[in-house]
């Protein structure tokens, strides 16, 4: 039925800066001020660190800083943006190293493609290592290729390590999400085949009540009928109640029908399994077993007990499916196997197991387990009349079929079990499940801390080997300095000049040349012998190294107050 009312549409839903897909709520305020807070003593404590190891490393841009702590934070919203623009934000303020770490994990964790991984990765790590080499000799730090070998480390263990383990968390999680849906599928599946099993066995009983009780009321109604027409000459006064009784016959089959109808279309029974009075007694079990011994199948009887003759036809009729269901299942999947069926009739209930061996010969690879139908069908009859059904192997590799059946169901024996499934899903309980939630955000948060702390013991590291082959990387180079050469080659041939080497050879140097119009004093890290500290100057003039002098200066022990350190 079509409705006249326009269809609504929903609002467009605005999305959070600091959300990541699917994410909706209130809470994703406080946890960006969380982060914020985090973010901001993370880059404090990498500041700390590389002052440490020195503090030319730090820079003259730590402001910027502020603006890595506003990338990390909507880094779910725009993860490739975000970690490009913090790896090129370390390369000018390395203490930023740690959030382009954070960012990197969640961009390669959202992003599918791998593609696009490798090419934020990629893309990234070049960033950080060209701006970082630009930047170096701007900032004083050293020379393009100190900031370079810089950027390489920081690129390596804030954006490759850490982009390779988030894209290794981003498939596990898409495959345990893939694996979850696929079970929710295999289990609405078995949901929908064990509802079709039941609709389809409790078709079958409705055929079964009209084939038998619709029979006798047939046979009343036509008894009445026939008494009706003698009555007519014999007993005109008692023909008008043979008629009441044929009529309330008919009455009786019509809304039998009716009744019926609710568990099922009505189908007729028929062929080898068709039910009748005997149907359940003992003789016709007997009849089952010798039907599969002429089939090969080695079958034993127990039958203890007296027989099933006197009891409701539905007991007797669920006893023959049983035997006759697991029967074949044992000429499907266990040809030749030994079989044992017992029949236990006492007062109250009739127990009936069927058990086999295994096989002599494993069954083709095509019949496999089978569906399961015919047992979840037996079940659902066998729970109808307040009996249990269980089906399983046996420890030696056979199968075993046991039911157990109230010899005198009431009229309205049904459990819980035969009921259709809803089909909805299972409702866990509520605080096991906001428990699992909680203990799932501690293991993440406990692991990420820990991962941080070797991402941050990494970048240190290799900051700490870099910085000490500071000299090395900026100013090796095959050609020595000589006489002639300009002060550029000069500069890039040797150490910078140095503030605490100049005072030191304040009064203990050599003569300067007449000519020289400015000397180079560069840093030295020569180890002094005998209380003396090897220096050595370059003079030049007008641009052109004259002079080359070599001395030695007394070692200061005390440093005088308000003098500086060397970085």
């Amino acid at each position: 039925m079509s409705s006249s009312a326009p269809p609504t549409t929903e609002p467009p839903v605005t999305r959070s800066l600091f959300a990541g897909p699917g994410e909706q709520g209130r809470g994703l305020v406080w946890r960006a001020v969380g982060e914020a807070v985090a973010a901001a003593a993370l880059v404090l404590l990498v500041h700390e660190a590389e002052s440490g190891i020195g503090a030319g490393l730090v820079g003259e841009a730590a402001d910027l800083a502020v603006l890595g702590i506003v990338l990390v934070l909507v880094r779910r919203r725009f993860p490739a943006a975000c970690v490009i623009g913090l790896a090129a934000l370390m390369g000018a303020v390395p203490s930023v190293a740690l959030l382009t770490a954070v960012a990197a994990y969640t961009a390669t964790r959202q992003l599918r493609s791998s593609r696009q991984r490798v090419g934020v990765l990629l893309g990234a790590a070049a960033l950080a290592m060209g701006v970082c080499a630009v930047f170096a000799p701007a900032l004083a730090v050293g020379s393009s290729l100190f900031g370079l070998a810089l950027g390489a480390v920081l690129a390596v263990a804030t954006v490759v390590v850490p982009g390779l383990v988030g894209t290794a968390a981003g498939q596990q999680g898409r495959l345990l999400r893939a694996l979850r849906e696929r079970a929710a599928a295999s289990e609405e599946a078995r949901r929908l085949a064990e509802s079709e099993s039941r609709m389809r066995e409790r078709s079958r009983i409705a055929a079964e009540m009209h084939d038998l009780v619709g029979h006798r009321l047939s046979l009343v109604s036509l008894h009445a009928g026939g008494l009706e027409m003698a009555l007519e000459k014999a007993a005109p006064e008692l023909r008008d109640e043979a008629a009441v009784v044929r009529r309330a016959t008919r009455d009786a089959m019509q809304e039998l029908r009716e009744a019926l109808g609710v568990l099922g279309p009505l189908e007729s029974d028929t062929g080898t399994g068709a039910l009748t009075d005997a149907t359940g007694t003992r003789a016709d079990i007997e009849a089952l077993v010798e039907e599969s011994r002429r089939g090969g199948i080695p079958v034993e009887l127990c039958w203890a007990g007296a027989d099933l003759d006197a009891r409701p036809a539905r007991v007797r009729r669920a006893v023959h499916r049983v035997v006759r269901e697991a029967l074949t299942n044992v000429h499907r999947y266990a040809a030749g196997a030994h079989v044992t069926v017992a029949v236990r009739h006492t007062e109250e209930r009739v127990a009936v197991r069927v058990r086999n061996g295994v096989p002599p010969t494993r069954p083709a690879a095509s019949t496999g387990l089978g569906s399961g139908r015919g047992l979840a069908g037996l079940r659902e009859r066998v729970a109808l009349l307040g009996g249990d059904l269980e089906a399983a192997r046996t420890p030696g590799g056979g199968f075993d079929v046991a039911a157990d059946i109230p010899a005198a169901p009431g009229p309205g024996a049904e459990t819980t079990d035969a009921r259709p499934d809803a089909g909805g899903p299972v409702v866990a309980d509520e605080p096991a499940v906001r428990l699992s939630v909680l203990q799932r955000r501690v293991a993440g948060a406990v692991i990420g801390l820990l991962g941080l702390t070797g991402v941050g013991v990494m970048v240190l590291f290799g900051v700490l080997l870099v910085d000490r082959s500071r000299y090395d990387l900026a100013y090796e180079r095959p050609e020595r300095p000589r006489v002639g050469m300009t002060k550029e080659q000069v500069q890039r041939a040797v150490p910078a000049d140095d503030g605490l080497s100049r005072a030191a050879a304040a009064g203990h140097e050599p003569p300067r040349p007449p000519s020289a119009t400015e000397c180079l004093y560069p840093y030295t890290d020569a180890s002094a012998e005998g209380g003396r500290l090897p220096l050595v100057r370059y003079c030049f003039r007008s641009d052109t190294l004259i002079a080359i002098d070599r001395f030695t200066v007394p070692m200061v022990t005390e440093p005088h107050s308000g003098s500086t350190t060397h970085d």
